[in-house]
């Protein structure tokens, strides 16, 4: 069965090695036969969270930018991948802002898979746990029946391309493969 899967690429550079590894896992995904979007979040305006608390009782953002777009997309999602360069152990303010604006429907991304994608200069995955904690703590503690499925961990990646000459390239390419 084919699933709708979205690919949130918070990288700043477009062909950057996060932003590579998520092209790798779309590949795989629709070399399976799934439908895939991936949405490069640079290229989009996510303005940040005001904790105005409207959203609370509307379930909309105040805000007009291109937040609701993608937030209608989670819901519609059956797989969810989020990706991030690992700037001083933990994911980029890109990634960030866009969590924090899940708040009006957060409760509607439910029963979802999660995929993870994390590059960093750094080769030792054990630093990029800050990273993943604050994603699990995003699906596992505020969403409704999230499974994380995988993580691909794009390490010694600092110069853009890098990321070409590793093992995660496969490892992303599998992962997106095996999405069942």
């Amino acid at each position: 069965m084919s699933k709708k899967v979205l690919i949130l690429s918070a990288s700043f550079r477009k062909g950057g090695n996060s932003d590579t590894l998520c092209d790798r896992f779309a590949e795989g995904a629709r070399a399976a036969g799934h439908e895939v979007e991936k949405i490069f979040l640079n290229a989009k305006k996510i303005g940040y969270c005001r904790g105005c608390g409207v959203c609370n009782t509307t379930h909309r953002c105040v805000q007009k930018d291109d937040m609701e777009e993608i937030l209608n997309k989670m819901v519609e999602a059956d797989v969810i991948v989020m990706a991030t360069p690992v700037y001083f152990y933990t994911m980029n303010g890109q990634m960030k802002t866009l969590i924090d604006r899940t708040v009006p429907r957060y409760e509607e991304i439910s029963n979802k898979d999660f995929y993870f994608i994390v590059a960093a200069a750094d080769d030792n995955r054990a630093n990029m746990e800050k990273t993943l904690e604050g994603f699990r703590g995003f699906t596992e503690d505020c969403l409704e029946g999230a499974r994380e499925k995988g993580v691909v961990y794009g390490t010694g990646a600092w110069q853009v391309g890098d990321i070409k000459s590793s093992p995660a390239m496969d490892e992303a390419y599998e992962m997106g493969r095996a999405i069942a």
